[in-house]
């Protein structure tokens, strides 16, 4: 669902930039509180990861295929303003290294894939995690919902961008229509996905879940006819397994097979957005790419003609520039909260 610059016209697409850059500015404050000692490693990790996924397109439907969108996954995982940094830094990476998605329309696709996705899911997560029975397995379903339902919130929110600023004459209800339909079948794999990530993660280091946290319910004891919160345990035997670097290790590795060997093996069609713009028109006044001559631009790398190669390698750079951005930055907003607490708050 990468916009390409032309789509949307400049008024608009400069708005959606400052509603973006706000968006990230109140993200970076909000990921203060949730980035600690667990989840500042893991940010970085998460980004790279949605980066390497978002390279696996997978089949919808006839001659149309969808990728994951990541704003439901990050913000379980990492929390919802850290999330949307997230996001963003690979929206970043993919506009400027390789070309997928145009600049001038950055804040357009930050807007709809980072914080429309990041918002809705979070809130429909948050809203099940509290009717659904306090059990991991209620995590994994909210997930899957969430996600589920982020992806169509993300088609319409296009929709409306495109209402509002669309460079093509085209009725806006083929639009929603085409969109929508195209994008609910998108949102079942990324509910897929999601589900399995979080699944998978939840099941060897439920506190690494942001989502998770507050899962266990704290025992009471009655002491002097008054119910009190028993001592936590020293450790969770689980936990104790699996260390945090070990996640991160295999988070890392696992990012690299699918960016660098799994993605050669992705749909060759186009995805639900691209599909939409070519058959509804939307795609006449796309423009040229501000780095379609980058050496990484279309996910393989230049003078490399073995497609498996170039664009496997491709993909690990990808992660790995990814990977580093996002460590850096997380780990410098995890610095600042630190710095911002006072030896009063500390005693």
């Amino acid at each position: 669902m990468h916009v390409p610059d032309g789509f949307i016209n400049a008024p608009v697409s400069a708005v959606t930039g400052v509603v973006a850059a706000g968006a990230i500015a109140v993200s970076l404050r909000g990921a203060r509180r949730e980035l600690d000692e667990k989840t500042a490693p893991l940010a970085g990790l998460v980004a790279a990861f949605i980066f390497a996924v978002q390279m696996l397109n997978f089949p919808v439907a006839a001659g149309t295929s969808g990728h994951l969108l990541g704003g439901a996954l990050a913000a379980i995982l990492v929390g919802p303003f850290t999330g949307v940094l997230c996001v963003s830094v690979v929206l970043l990476m993919q506009g400027i290294l390789f070309a997928d998605g145009g600049l001038t329309a950055l804040g357009v696709n930050i807007t709809d894939m980072a914080i429309v996705t990041t918002v809705v899911s979070y809130a429909v997560f948050r809203g099940l995690v509290k009717v659904l029975p306090r059990k991991k397995r209620s995590i994994t379903v909210a997930a899957f919902v969430s996600a589920l339902l982020s992806v169509p919130a993300a088609a319409v929110a296009f929709t409306l961008i495109y209402a509002l600023g669309g460079t093509t004459d085209v009725p806006i209800t083929k639009v929603a229509t085409a969109m929508i339909g195209v994008h609910v079948l998108i949102g079942i794999g990324e509910a897929t996905i999601t589900a399995l990530t979080v699944g998978a993660v939840i099941a060897v280091r439920p506190d690494l879940v942001y989502g998770a946290r507050g899962l266990q319910q704290r025992l009471k004891l009655r002491v002097g006819g008054e119910l009190v919160d028993a001592p936590a345990p020293a450790a969770v035997p689980v936990a104790a397994r699996t260390s945090r670097r070990r996640v991160w290790a295999v988070g890392l590795v696992t990012s690299l097979v699918l960016a660098g060997f799994v993605s050669f093996y992705a749909s060759a069609s186009p995805d639900g957005l691209e599909k939409v713009a070519k058959d509804q028109g939307i795609d006449q006044n796309t423009k040229k790419h501000h780095t379609e001559d980058s050496p990484l631009a279309g996910y393989g790398v230049k003078d490399i003609s073995d497609a498996r190669i170039s664009g496997g390698l491709a993909g690990v750079i990808g992660v790995g520039v990814t990977v580093v951005a996002g460590t850096g930055i997380f780990w410098a907003v995890r610095r600042r909260r630190t710095s911002d607490v006072s030896p009063s708050q500390v005693a």
